[in-house]
């Protein structure tokens, strides 16, 4: 299969732009577009064979639900019912956004494949030009988790959905980097407290601040089935072994010089703080303390990091304050728990 790569104008309203990727979903194949957090796969959400080339073309684990977009509010009651009202607030307050709501799923409306089998399904609207044209003009529910093989780093530019699936699905809408660069907040909404099952750009404050108490689940285990995407299985990984350690130049110039002593070279993704130190790849964050930087630069540094020929990548903890708890979650995943010690 050959993959096409589309630029689309991020500000454009140019319909004819979005044709193809329409006249493709409507047949049942997939393509990627970006939204404002990282670039998704879709496929129309009420067609098993259709959402089954998602799964294909990413190798994602079939119990791993999707993500259902949508254009509109009103598109979500034919396949959702008894909505909690202070749901309903969250998509006054939040849609279009990086808001994911898990809500009661409506019997036989979706593929059976997008929730993997749960009575629940996640719903958003995204905040990005390209993304609602190309639903609008659909007019159907899209299922679509981010677009790159699966347990690898999310995309935040088309380039690196080509590098994951080219050849693996027909067309790539091109509409520039992305702006945030984590994936939706998942937020569960039928438990007795709304729920965080996955941070992200909306934080757990910005929420509380609109609905009161929030929780934040734990990660799922491993013999249980996940209940949103991100709570399972080692993520968001680079082919080098990531390793946490402790925010503390002194503590990463140690690491840097073990792990020189043993022949083995190192990147170090950090604040400009870290700069310095003398390791054999170094990646930007942005400035020290600015955690919305950092989560815009995460994935990019860490897709960085399979350019070179290191062995081990490091990666100083952040603060978990804010934007900060959806970025060590993504760190926690690709580390899949591993700290530096010295």
């Amino acid at each position: 299969m050959k993959t096409t790569i589309t630029i689309v104008d991020n500000l454009s309203t140019n319909k004819s732009s979005y044709t193809q990727a329409v006249d493709l979903l409507i047949k049942g194949e997939v393509v990627a577009f970006p939204t404002e957090t990282v670039y998704g796969l879709g496929a129309i959400a009420t067609s098993e064979e259709a959402v089954a080339k998602i799964f294909e073309a990413k190798g994602r684990p079939q119990d791993n639900p999707l993500i259902v977009h949508i254009g509109s509010k009103e598109e979500i009651s034919a396949f959702t019912h008894d909505i909690p009202k202070l749901a309903e607030v969250c998509m006054d307050m939040f849609w279009p956004g990086p808001l994911t709501l898990i809500l009661p799923l409506k019997p036989d409306t979706l593929a059976k494949n997008v929730t993997a089998g749960l009575q629940t399904v996640g719903v958003r609207m995204p905040e990005h030009s390209v993304a609602l044209e190309l639903l609008r003009q659909l007019k159907q529910p899209v299922a679509a988790p981010s677009a790159n093989k699966s347990g690898k780093p999310s995309p935040t530019k088309a380039e690196h959905v080509f590098h994951d699936l080219a050849g693996k699905i027909p067309l790539i809408l091109d509409g520039g980097t992305t702006g945030i660069g984590l994936e939706s907040t998942v937020i569960d909404f039928v438990s007795d407290t709304p729920t965080i099952l996955r941070p992200g750009g909306v934080t757990k404050e910005m929420l509380e601040k609109v609905i009161g108490q929030v929780s934040v689940a734990k990660s799922t285990d491993h013999e249980d089935a996940p209940r949103a995407p991100g709570m399972k299985y080692a993520h968001y990984a680079p082919d080098s072994p990531v390793y946490l350690i402790e925010n503390s130049i002194t503590k990463v110039q140690q690491a840097v010089k073990k792990i020189h002593s043993e022949q083995k070279k190192v990147a170090i993704i950090a604040s400009d703080l870290f700069s310095q130190i003398k390791g054999d790849y170094f990646f930007s964050l942005g400035k020290e303390n600015q955690l919305g930087d950092a989560g815009h630069l995460l994935y990019q540094a860490l897709r960085n990091c399979d350019e070179t020929d290191v062995d081990i990548i490091l990666v100083p903890v952040l603060s978990k304050e804010g934007v900060g708890m959806a970025i060590m979650n993504r760190l926690e995943k690709a580390a899949n728990g591993k700290w530096f010690h010295i």
